[in-house]
């Protein structure tokens, strides 16, 4: 299979379906489960799709650790080249990883606007043309309103999607009676898509909770393969 039918035919496309045709320039998704589910291999899974697409992104890590996460950009275009069957394998991984930047933080010792600003920079000097940042492990118990209201005029400003994870411990119920992430709940003007993340008959299920201004409850008939940690449809 070559580059162009494997990003046409990639399960992604149904998530975009699902949400009007797409996150949207300008806008944050949110992927929120317990601790240890899988939402940094669908983060990853969105970025290298969209590096397939030959669009830019960067992936900032709020862990202690980046080696785990280039792990995961690499196991993850190993399993999707393998199960499509990608033609000139290595050529599309030499060239897409150009497109890929990866940045870490520690939350408690700086602030979003340092973050931010390191971000833009980046964009300015090395990483034209960015089309969405990954922002992993972001504590939003610790994160005010005001920090999400300031990524959510960045990605406004920058013209780019800004895709997060929301984490819980494995013993909490972390959904609210709307079925909302308890997490997010004062941040809701500022994010347009909200996915969970739940284990079901084996797999880890995809759920749409919000959908831009709409309140939904609608299984997105993607699932997270096991083994492969890819996105899938059910």
């Amino acid at each position: 299979m070559v580059r162009k039918e494997l990003t046409e035919k990639s399960p992604l496309r149904s998530l975009e379906k699902a949400v009007q045709g797409g996150l949207g320039k300008g806008n944050i998704a949110v992927i929120a489960s317990k601790e240890g589910v899988g939402k940094t291999a669908c983060l990853v899974h969105i970025a290298t799709d969209k590096l397939m697409q030959n669009k830019h992104v960067i992936h900032v890590s709020y862990s202690n650790r980046v080696d785990h996460i280039v792990n995961w950009y690499e196991d993850i275009f190993t399993e999707i080249s393998k199960k499509r069957d990608l033609e000139k394998a290595m050529d599309v991984h030499d060239d897409i990883i150009h497109n890929r930047v990866i940045m870490n933080f520690n939350q408690k010792g700086v602030s979003v606007d340092q973050v931010l600003a390191s971000i833009k920079a980046m964009m300015d000097n090395g990483q034209l043309g960015t089309d969405a940042v990954i922002i992993d492990g972001f504590d939003f118990t610790i994160g005010s309103v005001d920090d999400i209201k300031k990524f959510k005029a960045f990605a406004v400003e920058m013209d780019i999607e800004l895709w997060f994870s929301d984490t819980y411990p494995e013993d909490k119920d972390y959904l609210d009676e709307k079925g909302l992430p308890v997490n997010l709940s004062n941040n809701m003007d500022y994010l347009s898509v909200i996915l969970t993340l739940r284990a079901e008959k084996g797999f880890m299920v995809l759920k749409l909770v919000k959908d831009h201004k709409k309140i939904v409850s609608e299984d997105l008939h993607l699932k997270l393969d096991p083994k492969t940690l890819l996105i899938a449809e059910v």
